[in-house]
C-alpha cells in the first residue's frame, strides 16, 4: 500500500540535530519544507533555549515559518516530588515563552515500579499546571523492560481514569518493545487521542530486549521496529496527525548538515513509497 503523507504532517526532533544552533536547525528543517519541530531540555546546552531568550526563540521560529510543536520532556512524571514539580513548572514557563504547544511527560524507567493509581495521581496533580499555563500534556510510555508505564494502551487507560485532558504520544521504537499485539492496540486506542507519534528505526540484530536509544537510526528498508507498518496501521485507523523524526544514536554527532537532509529526505520517501 501506498502512502501520500504530505510534508505538513512531518515533524523534526532536535535530537537528530545535536551539533546545530536553534537557528542553523530551524533553517534546515525549513529547507526540507517542512515546518514543525521538537526541542529539547537534554541538549548539551542543557537547557532548551541554548543561550537564546523565549522571546529570541519565538522571533526566530516566527521569521522561519516554523512550529514549536512540543518540548521533549518532563521525567519523571509519574514519581511526583517538589523536585520534579519545579522541573514541570520550569518546562511549562519555557514552553509559554518559545511558544511550543505541547509538554511531553515520560514515566521512571530505573526499574522501580510505579503503581497504576500514582501515576493517575500524578496525572491529576499536574493537570491544573498545564491548564494554567495553556500548554497540552503528551504521555509517552516507554516500552523498555524497565520502565514503569510501557503500554500505549494502559496510558490511554490511565489518561481517562484520571479524568484529565492530557493526550497520548506514540513511539514506533516503544512500541515495538513492548511488543502489543496488532488487534489489542487497534481495539483499545482511540485514535483521536494520540496527539503525536514518533518514528525510528532499528537495524541491531540484538534481542529486542537488549535494544537501547543507541540503537535508533532514521528509517530504512531492514527498519525492525516495522516503522512504515506501524505508520500504515495508524493511518488506517484514522490518524491525521503529526509524525515526528526522533532517532538517538551517538552516530549522528558526526553528521553534517547534507547528512541530516539526506537521511529525513530517504525516511519520508520510504514511508510514502508503494510496498
Amino acid at each position: 500500500m501506498s502512502l501520500n503523507i504530505p510534508n505538513a504532517r512531518f515533524c523534526v526532533n532536535r535530537k537528530i540535530a545535536p551539533g546545530l544552533s536553534i537557528p542553523q536547525f530551524f533553517k534546515l528543517v525549513s529547507q526540507l519544507g517542512i515546518h514543525n519541530v521538537e526541542l529539547r531540555n537534554d541538549m548539551p546546552s542543557g537547557r532548551v533555549t541554548d543561550d537564546l531568550s523565549g522571546d529570541e526563540v519565538k522571533a526566530l521560529a516566527r521569521e522561519s515559518g516554523i512550529r514549536i510543536v512540543t518540548i521533549n520532556a518532563l521525567y519523571p512524571f509519574n514519581q511526583l516530588n517538589e523536585e520534579v514539580l519545579q522541573r514541570a513548572r520550569q518546562l511549562l514557563s519555557d514552553a509559554q515563552a518559545i511558544g511550543a504547544e505541547s509538554l511531553v511527560l515520560c514515566p521512571l524507567n530505573d526499574g522501580t515500579p510505579v503503581s497504576a493509581a500514582g501515576t493517575v495521581q500524578a496525572l491529576q496533580t499536574l493537570a491544573p499546571l498545564f491548564a494554567e499555563a495553556g500548554i497540552q500534556g503528551l504521555v509517552e510510555p516507554l516500552g523498555f523492560p524497565q520502565s514503569s508505564l510501557r503500554s500505549a494502551t494502559q496510558a490511554q487507560a490511565l489518561i481517562h481514569e484520571a479524568g484529565v485532558p492530557f493526550r497520548l504520544l506514540i513511539d514506533t521504537f516503544h512500541h515495538h518493545l513492548f511488543g502489543e499485539a496488532e488487534q489489542t492496540f487497534e481495539q483499545a486506542i482511540d485514535i483521536r487521542q494520540i496527539g503525536l507519534v514518533h518514528l525510528s528505526g532499528v537495524t541491531d540484530p540484538r534481542p529486542v530486549s537488549a535494544l537501547t536509544d543507541e540503537e535508533r537510526i532514521m528509517l530504512s528498508t531492514d527498519d525492525r521496529l516495522g516503522s512504515r507498518q506501524q505508520v500504515l496501521r495508524l493511518e488506517k485507523m484514522g490518524y491525521t496527525g503529526l509524525y515526528a523524526f526522533e532517532p538517538f544514536s551517538s552516530v549522528m554527532n558526526s553528521w553534517q548538515e547534507a547528512d541530516i537532509l539526506r537521511e529525513i529526505r530517504n525516511s519520508i520517501l520510504l514511508l510514502n513509497h508503494s510496498a
